[in-house]
């Protein structure tokens, strides 16, 4: 077998472990949040206080912690049974209202009165007088444990549903429902039915999970409660062996953020390297992965292929803006093999955000732009010598209707979709946006490179006049005959 085919072997069979997760039945327990994103620009800092000015545009809410748990299983298409406590306040009718929503799932949220609802509400920016994205972040939340006769009657919904679900998934975000020996009832129910337990432990006191079948444990939290270092994947490998020994656990899956994940468990090690090149919003990145991980076992797939596909969910979802989900079509996309090359191709809006963040993290940003319709060496050249003068490179591809309004009738040879794909093929280049309009000097305001490269002195001047504004740099690039010609 040739490495070609056996890479197109891996793919398919990794492509038929994703199309198996929908159908299967998962049951989740535990703290129930809603995460409000309070969307807005920022253009000048109040004369009251050093301190942005948000005029807010737009407000969202969506399940958090054990909420986006089961929203991100739904989006698989997975089964779903929901058991978690709410408060009697608005956040708590709020929550319900979006669970119930969900398709798939059918919802135990039990009320207890005069308790707060946790609520995350991140304010989120874009504009000139702030970088990045999150501004802020303000919590509201109650994590006193559970009046005793409503836990009595949780535990009891729980027994109930275990039989009726392959795998459950236990999310402790410490807000009061899995408090004290309430994991360690769950999981001996569950033992005692056949089924499988996942836990994901916000905290060092693993010993209240002693004897699931799965963990995840972040890097940092495996640290306090082994007293180990884990800051490389030796010494990672070495602490989840400990931990997994100290309470029984079947595996320790621990999420290391930009280095991926290491799977420990009784056949050894296996390190997962991080999927995502770019990180726009490390939110809910955690309920993804236990949620695919879950499903992956609710399925029947081995744990390792299950890990796998939550790793790849971990890496889809960090580039997506705010608490967001994975999707069958997602994972597919992420484990087709022009993954890579196509997850370059965004949105404007999208392209300015990187664009940003690229700024505040001190990268010179470049932007050059055609139709590239082919592709030939020559345009090849162009965007090297893009490249050569930025240290991220955004390539502008113009839109069908575009071409032909330029070009004429005839024209492109070559569909949008076509002409980016290859040109996102290409190393150096970063990110490819398709603009449809081709409002030249709207993208370049948008994304506020410090140098954009031109062809003619035309488009050079033109550039300039917008560039100015920031002190931005034009360049005039040299030009081959066969670009000159098209």
């Amino acid at each position: 077998m040739t490495p070609d085919s056996a890479a197109e072997t891996a793919t398919a069979l990794l492509a038929a472990a994703v199309r198996r997760l929908a159908h299967s039945q998962v049951l989740v327990i535990g703290d129930a949040m809603l995460d409000r994103y309070v969307y807005g620009a920022v253009d000048r800092i109040s004369p009251e206080a050093p301190v942005p000015v948000l005029k807010v545009e737009n407000e969202l809410a969506v399940p958090g912690g054990a909420a986006n748990v089961v929203r991100n299983l739904a989006a698989l298409r997975v089964a779903v049974a929901f058991v978690s406590i709410i408060g009697d306040d608005e956040a708590g009718g709020d929550l319900t209202g979006l669970i119930g929503s969900q398709p798939g799932v059918e919802p135990w949220l039990l009320v207890q009165g005069r308790r707060i609802t946790t609520l995350k509400t991140r304010f989120v920016a874009q504009g000139r007088a702030v970088q990045g994205h999150q501004i802020m972040r303000a919590d509201r939340e109650d994590s006193r444990p559970v009046h005793p006769k409503l836990m009595d009657r949780l535990l009891k919904i729980a027994r109930d549903a275990i039989g009726a679900t392959s795998v459950v998934i236990l999310s402790d975000y410490r807000k009061g429902v899995l408090a004290g020996d309430v994991p360690g009832q769950i999981i001996a129910a569950a033992r005692q039915a056949g089924r499988r337990i996942v836990a994901d432990v916000h905290a060092p006191d693993y010993h209240r999970y002693a004897g699931a079948d799965v963990v995840m444990a972040a890097a940092r939290d495996l640290a306090v409660a082994t007293g180990m270092p884990t800051d490389g994947d030796a010494v990672v490998a070495e602490a989840a062996a400990v931990l997994r020994l100290r309470h029984g656990f079947g595996a320790v899956l621990v999420t290391r953020g930009e280095d991926g994940m290491t799977l420990v468990d009784g056949a050894g090690t296996q390190h997962f390297p991080a999927e995502s090149a770019e990180v726009f919003d490390i939110a809910g990145t955690g309920d993804t992965a236990l949620a695919t991980l879950g499903a992956g076992l609710a399925a029947g797939l081995d744990l390792r292929v299950a890990a796998r596909l939550a790793n790849i969910a971990a890496g889809v979802v960090v580039g997506k803006i705010g608490t967001s989900v994975v999707r069958e079509s997602d994972l597919l996309a992420a484990i087709s093999p022009n993954s890579g090359a196509l997850r370059k191709i965004v949105s404007r809006e999208v392209a300015a955000r990187l664009a940003e963040r690229w700024r505040h993290s001190q990268w010179r940003v470049g932007y050059t732009d055609g139709a590239f319709d082919p592709l030939k060496p020559g345009h090849v050249h162009l965007i090297e010598q893009a490249h050569g003068a930025c240290d991220r490179l955004i390539v502008g591809v113009q839109g069908d209707a575009a071409v032909r309004a330029v070009k004429g009738p005839n024209r492109p040879h070559q569909t949008e979709a076509v002409r980016a794909a290859r040109l996102a093929s290409l190393p150096a280049v970063d990110l490819v946006i398709v603009d449809t309009a081709y409002a030249a000097d709207e993208i370049i305001r948008m994304l506020r490179p410090h140098v954009v490269v031109k062809t003619s002195n035309e488009a050079r001047d033109a550039a300039a006049a917008v560039m100015q504004e920031w002190n931005g740099a034009v360049i005039l690039a040299e030009m081959l005959p066969e670009i000159a010609a098209d």
